[in-house]
């Protein structure tokens, strides 16, 4: 049966008692409204463009899909016939790919592709991907996420106390589709060119002589361990970065024996600027890798390995913050140091920043400030053709700060050093 069709019309339409009646509709070929029991269901009927079959494709029912919305569908599908593609056998290829095309999908080859081969943050990307991005867009078509969507995602988090997550969220994510676009899988960046919505101001916190003695005495007491407690020190002591210290292997420590030979080779992958990092290490230093080896089990490889028994890695670097977060929490209010630690808590960079900080303080020439960082000079010079490592002129900086925090650790009487109660 064939009829120009109204919607009007099709509201009229009575089921049949029993069977199924199909109405062609006149003004768009292929185009039918079936008729059953209690439904009145589209659709397209259109011959294989490779078999040469007839073949019936269901649509939505009406009115869910209106009658002009049902003729702009088949169109569409007359469309696809025309260019020899089965539109069946296209929806159900588009099903079996769809999960190819989730953000979360997208996620994954960014960071196997991508963060885990060129990047020293491609933890911290997982864990911005895991915290805060996936939970929202994981499950979506990476191809229908909007640059509203990106801006409404970082407001999510100015809205909920998190400015400078907001920054760095919006930053992976554009990072993200950047991957997507150099690898043909996008034809634009939605979040490209656009402005953190959070201002940033530089970070300038560094440890004061009372918080250094209030964090030596106490950072290797519960509920930091010992092991987590030495890395801490170790940090404040060399000014290695958080990732740098907690997956020290035992085949980095060199010369322990020696004191004057004593020191760390960072290997080259484990370093942002991707060249090995020679770390002198001081008598104090020394004392530390010594103190960290002895309570590692027999046979373990790492310097600081891991508590949890189903991996035989070292701790992760955010291990680190986390402590240092849990111990503020836990210092007594009335210990010298705690009033301004609580009042702004340091982080494991900060030691970093404090370590720089006090070897300018003790007049270090800034080539070997930067030497003990290890930070390289922009200049062309510099980078390829000035490989000497400073050995001496580090050694003797690592000292003379290993001296200078001894001395101010004499303030440090045998009353100062206390367990950190747990707040109930």
């Amino acid at each position: 049966m064939s009829k120009p069709l109204t919607d009007a019309k099709i509201r009229s339409l009575k089921p049949p008692v029993a069977g199924q009646v199909d109405i062609k509709d006149t003004r768009s070929p292929g185009l039918a409204l079936r008729l059953t029991a209690g439904s009145k269901t589209w659709s397209y009927r259109f011959t294989d463009p490779v078999t040469g079959k007839r073949q019936r494709m269901t649509l939505p029912k009406f009115p869910d899909l209106s009658l002009a919305e049902a003729r702009d569908r088949a169109e569409g599908l007359r469309k696809l016939v025309a260019k020899g593609i089965n539109p069946i056998e296209a929806k159900r290829q588009d099903r079996a790919e769809a999960p190819k095309r989730t953000f979360k999908a997208l996620a994954d080859r960014y960071l196997a592709e991508h963060a885990r081969r060129f990047k020293k943050s491609a933890d911290t990307d997982e864990r911005n991907l895991r915290l805060h991005i996936l939970p929202v867009w994981g499950k979506r078509a990476y191809a229908s996420i909007t640059r509203s969507d990106v801006i409404e995602l970082a407001e999510g988090l100015i809205a909920g106390g998190r400015p400078i997550m907001a920054n760095r969220v919006q930053s992976l994510v554009s990072k993200i589709f950047g991957f997507a676009v150099d690898g043909a899988l996008l034809d634009a960046n939605p979040a490209a060119r656009l402005k953190k919505r959070s201002k940033e101001t530089p970070l300038t916190r560094t440890l004061d002589d009372a918080e250094i003695r209030l964090f030596w005495s106490s950072i290797e007491k519960p509920p930091v361990s010992k092991g987590t407690g030495i890395a801490l020190k170790l940090a404040l002591l060399t000014g290695l970065r958080a990732g740098e210290v907690t997956g020290i292997h035992k085949s980095e420590v060199l010369h322990l024996e020696d004191p004057e030979k004593a020191a760390l080779l960072i290997a080259s992958d484990r370093v942002k600027n991707k060249r090995p990092h020679l770390v002198p290490l001081s008598p104090l230093a020394r004392q530390l890798v010594l103190n960290a080896r002895a309570l590692a089990r027999q046979g373990e490889q790492w310097l600081f390995p891991t508590r949890n028994a189903n991996d035989d890695g070292s701790i992760d670097r955010h291990t680190l913050s986390k402590a240092l977060s849990r111990f503020g929490e836990y210092i007594p209010a009335d210990l010298e140091g705690a009033e301004t630690w609580k009042q702004s808590p340091p982080t494991a960079h900060d030691l970093r920043r404090t370590f720089a900080t006090r070897l300018s303080a003790l007049g270090i020439p800034k080539e070997d400030r930067d030497a003990c960082m290890n930070h390289k000079s922009g200049d062309v010079g510099s980078r390829h053709y000035d490989q000497y490592e400073r050995q001496a002129e580090k050694r003797r900086a690592l000292n003379l700060w290993a001296n200078a925090l001894a001395a101010i650790l004499e303030g440090d009487k045998p009353g100062n050093v206390v367990m950190l109660r747990r707040q109930p």
